[in-house]
């Protein structure tokens, strides 16, 4: 899963000529090359640290450098774990408090998961690991002048490698308690992982004094060294064997060791990134990540260009030879065997506008329009439907758009911290504010934005939990009853007369303060800022306004946004959230009063807080209801931008798109699994349109 964009697949890149109208934005010489073009729109992507990062803008770069302990097996479905950096998948053993093994997991205080490394694992080349004679690091202790005209690794002359080691995980571990870099699942797994909560309280007072009488706002920091620090869960044996330790029965454990969180980290990029000099030139894990995965990052221009290129290092994979059973028929077993990753090059470069990007895209000089997002299918989709010129021509070009329901969640979120929409001061303002967002949430009528804006490609959901996920509840049993009746049969959004009742409650009658008469001026934060999304916000101020709402869009770029949710900044706000692993787990943590992304840089965005809800998600074996996903193919885990999950009685968020039948990723190869012939031009009428199975998007 963890390759899933475009790494077990192979195509070649869409090439100069291929356009009689546009000139190509690719360098003269690319038809020859094994190269993938791809697009971001905004900006680069705030973080690559694997500790933090969490957002799927930066998963097409986490997913391909760092290779986590697990990975998914690429066709089989329900989802089947499988080794990537380790030798096997690991299993728990149940034990007592006092650590001796049991059987049932009734009698469990404790779980342990032993890690067998695959042997002979090496990381790609770095700067970091260059060692003279002596065995000395070299690149560890450089003067000013040495880094004043460094702006890459790549500019180093010394390069070096190593082999992974066990202490290479245990100190990606320690690394989610530091202080250093916030973790947004630190919250989580400290209620699982034992020592992790002690260790990041010794870490603080550790790293307090190793700053002290540094300016607050100086970049470079001493180097905090954690194989200094013990983390009593966590126990390396030998070189290749390392042993983790949770509370309690905790099935969903093994799904995290699938994600970069846990991939290794070696300490030697730490001590080499925080040298004198490197974060005033962006040398640092954030921009230039180290990791045992198939690439690595070979050029980072903020906000212009990343590439990835192969990592010489990697040890290698192959192409699966199993999957379901009409995989064969469909071709998705012809390249049974072959090693992967079977591209070169993947380049990502800057579009602003998505205007310009689908032109090109169309075009023929992109392979995707966008490597982490699957909306521009759901346009072509739609464009075929209504036969529009647009859709005459993706017809013309083979371009095949197969759906499927994306395991992920789009919704309005409201701040719990707000005066005005969030949890409120006593009683009295809780019951005002709770009416308040009830009353929205019935007046935004949700069924029309889906067919005004998602051409009806949307499932909308009653709670955050999405289906083919093991605890959905769908039909009456799973009504949201704030928002819905359900009458002949199906669910039926309550009337604008109740809402307008509970504004009254709410102390806005008609959407004005009862004692002051002024109007209810509401304000929802938003990423991006294009036309294109220009009538949509237009269309929810309508809805707003139907209770009397003023509403008023604050739009920022990404990175931007992400700093405000961090600080508590916004009122409302619209974010979404695709399943990391395949259990209900993932969507109802985001409401976990331990992961308040203001107070603890955690996945809950709305800082939503609960006690009998953060009681039971506290408690080891809070996600036994572990049953994966169906058997439909659908991609279990394609990162997110984060949103929490909207409670039926609090009523923290609205679900609003629910899960899409998102169409998947369109991207051009000449033939079944082929690359071109070098020097042939693959244009747009000659090239065999397809989809990455299973892509989905953020």
């Amino acid at each position: 899963m963890k390759f899933f964009y475009v790494i077990l697949i192979a195509m070649s890149a869409l090439l100069a000529g291929c356009s009689d109208h546009m000139a190509s934005p690719h360098p003269a010489g690319a038809a020859a090359e094994n190269t993938l073009y791809t697009a971001f729109t905004g900006r680069s992507p705030k973080t690559l640290d694997p500790t933090s990062s969490y957002a799927s803008d930066e998963t097409p770069f986490t997913q391909h450098i760092y290779e986590p302990p697990l990975n998914y097996h690429y066709l089989k479905r329900p989802y089947e774990l499988i080794p990537a950096s380790l030798a096997a998948v690991p299993q728990a053993v149940w034990l007592d408090a006092k650590g001796k093994p049991v059987l049932k997991a009734e009698q469990a205080a404790f779980s342990e998961y032993t890690l067998q490394v695959r042997p002979n694992v090496k990381f790609a080349p770095h700067p970091a690991f260059a060692r003279d004679a002596a065995g000395t690091h070299i690149n560890h202790a450089l003067p000013a002048a040495e880094i004043d005209n460094k702006y890459s690794p790549h500019d180093f002359a010394q390069q070096g490698t190593r082999t992974l080691t066990a202490q290479d995980f245990a100190y990606s571990i320690k690394r989610l308690a530091t202080p250093r870099v916030p973790s947004p699942v630190f919250g989580h797994l400290s209620d699982y992982i034992v020592g992790l909560k002690e260790l990041a309280t010794e870490l603080k007072t550790a790293d307090k004094t190793l700053l002290k009488g540094l300016p607050p706002t100086q970049r470079d920091k001493p180097f905090l060294d954690l194989r200094t620090f013990d983390l009593s869960g966590v126990q390396v044996v030998d070189e290749l064997t390392l042993k983790i330790r949770i509370r309690g029965v905790y099935p969903q454990f093994k799904y995290w060791l699938a994600m970069p969180f846990f991939a290794p980290l070696p300490w030697e990029a730490e001590a080499f990134y925080a040298q004198k000099g490197m974060a005033a030139h962006n040398l640092s894990l954030a921009h230039w990540p180290v990791g045992t995965g198939p690439y690595m990052m070979d050029v980072s221009i903020a906000n212009r260009q990343h590439t990835l290129k192969r990592n010489p290092n990697y040890h290698g994979s192959t192409y699966p030879c199993e999957g379901e059973a009409q995989d064969a028929a469909l071709g998705l077993l012809a390249d049974c065997g072959k090693p992967t990753p079977f591209i070169d090059r993947i380049v990502f470069n800057l579009e602003r506008e998505a205007v310009p990007l689908e032109a090109k895209f169309l075009a023929g000089f992109y392979d995707l329009p966008e490597a982490q997002r699957g909306e521009y299918g759901s346009a072509y989709l739609v464009s075929i439907q209504d036969a529009t010129e647009k859709g005459n021509v993706l017809k013309n070009r083979n371009i095949r758009l197969p759906s499927h329901v994306d395991s992920s969640m789009f919704y309005t979120g409201f701040n719990w911290l707000d005066p005005v929409v969030g949890l409120g001061k006593d009683a009295a303002g809780q019951a005002r504010n709770r009416a308040l967002r009830q009353a929205i949430a019935i007046a935004v009528d949700m069924e029309e934005y889906v067919a005004l804006f998602e051409a009806d490609q949307a499932h909308l959901l009653q709670s955050p939990v999405p289906p083919s996920l093991f605890g959905y509840r769908a039909g009456e049993a799973g009504l949201n009853t704030v928002i819905y009746d359900w009458v002949d049969g199906r669910a039926k959004r309550k009337s604008i007369d109740v809402a307008k009742k509970l504004m009254i409650e709410a102390g806005y009658p008609e959407g004005r303060n009862a004692q002051t008469g002024q109007p209810l001026v509401l304000y929802l934060d938003i990423m991006g800022s294009s036309q294109a999304i220009k009538a949509q916000y237009e269309w929810e101020q309508k809805q707003f306004a139907k209770l009397g709402i003023q509403l008023e869009i604050r739009s920022t770029d990404y990175n931007r946004f992400q700093e405000k949710m961090s600080k508590g900044a916004a009122q409302i706000f619209e974010w979404g959230w695709n399943a990391d692993y395949p259990d209900a787990e993932n969507f109802l943590f985001l409401l976990h009063g331990a992961n308040a992304k203001a107070k603890n840089d955690g996945e809950n965005a709305s800082n939503y807080q609960n006690a009998a809800f953060d009681a039971h998600q506290s408690q080891p074996s809070a996600g036994m209801l572990s049953g994966g996903l169906s058997q439909t193919r659908q991609g279990p885990q394609a990162h997110h931008a984060t949103r929490d999950g909207g409670a039926q009685q609090a009523q923290p968020a609205m679900c609003r798109a629910g899960t899409r039948t998102m169409v998947d990723h369109c991207f051009t190869r000449p033939g079944a699994h082929e690359r071109a012939p070098a020097g042939r031009a693959v244009c747009p009428q000659d090239a065999d349109r397809d989809l990455v199975p299973g892509s989905e998007v953020a």
